[in-house]
């Protein structure tokens, strides 16, 4: 019996001292619960389940595997960051949550005790709801909390406790992943460049101007008064297809393109009345003549 003692001592001492090391396996509990195999493995892949094992008291916030596609597709080096986000450096319980003062807590992650978060990007804000849905989501300005809690999957008090939330918990700006969603954003304004370009070909042609000009025209106005008003002033002063205006041809008279014999008929009437005013006063100057000759 005394033999014993010893033996029995040291395996005591081992195990008090072995037991917070091997406190839990975060790899080997989710590994019992196959909703859970992506996010596991990424856990595995960025050696963040290590860094797990090695807390003594710790909550992890698991997405099963439909949800853990958002994560998968992000570079390495940000699914850590992320996958960091969704560990709490506290043991909660959905008993604990539901008993936190004001339902509302900030809550510190393994992403804050990394030291590459900045500002309050490594913090969670929990909330409760009046109708009992407890929320998740990041402590950035302007991050919205569209995580909620589904169940709990395991625990181990008061060592580790593993919930199922909805969704991944993206911190705005925690790496490329915001950058990465606004690389597509100028295909939109590529679309709108080609729809534009119907419009300009539809204008190309311009037969609106020759329409318009030839309804502007009078109506009973012969061929060559369709050329409309000349530069000095406008048509209804020149000869029209009734005849010549009140005022007579002037210097403003009608284009080049009005009718050349019109405008000699017209002279052709003045001509006889110049003649006889010619001779009225040469008859004039004869017998002014003649009465000076008188006189001498």
């Amino acid at each position: 019996m005394a033999s014993c003692s010893p033996t029995i001592a040291v395996a005591l001492i081992l195990s008090y001292f072995s037991s917070p090391a091997a406190a839990f396996n975060i790899t080997r509990l989710l590994g019992e619960f196959s909703d859970f195999t992506t996010f596991n493995n990424l856990l595995s892949q960025t050696k963040l389940a290590e860094d797990i094992n090695r807390r003594q008291t710790i909550t992890v916030l698991a997405v099963d595997n439909g949800a853990a596609g958002g994560i998968s597709s992000l570079p390495s080096d940000v699914q850590r960051k992320v996958l960091s986000m969704h560990v709490v450096l506290d043991y909660y319980d959905t008993a604990k949550l539901g008993a936190i003062k004001n339902h509302s807590a900030l809550l510190t992650t393994m992403f804050q005790s990394s030291g590459k978060a900045t500002d309050r990007m490594g913090f969670l804000n929990f909330t409760k709801r009046s109708d009992g849905v407890m929320l998740f989501g990041s402590a950035q300005p302007g991050a919205q909390m569209t995580s909620h809690m589904v169940k709990s999957v395991a625990s181990r008090p008061y060592n580790i406790s593993v919930l199922q939330v909805s969704d991944p918990i993206v911190p705005p700006g925690v790496g490329g992943s915001a950058d990465s969603g606004e690389a597509t954003a100028p295909a939109p304004a590529t679309k709108g460049k080609k729809e534009a370009a119907p419009p300009n070909d539809k204008e190309a042609p311009a037969p609106a101007p020759s329409d318009d000009a030839s309804t502007d025209a009078p109506a009973d106005a012969p061929g060559p008064a369709a050329d409309g008003p000349t530069a000095d002033g406008p048509a209804a002063d020149g000869p029209t297809a009734d005849g010549p205006a009140a005022d007579g041809p002037t210097a403003d008279g009608p284009a080049p393109d009005a009718p050349a014999h019109k405008k000699s008929s017209d002279e052709a009437a003045d001509a006889p009345e110049g003649s006889a005013a010619g001779r009225v006063v040469a008859a004039a100057g004869l017998g002014i003549v003649a009465l000076l000759m008188t006189i001498i």
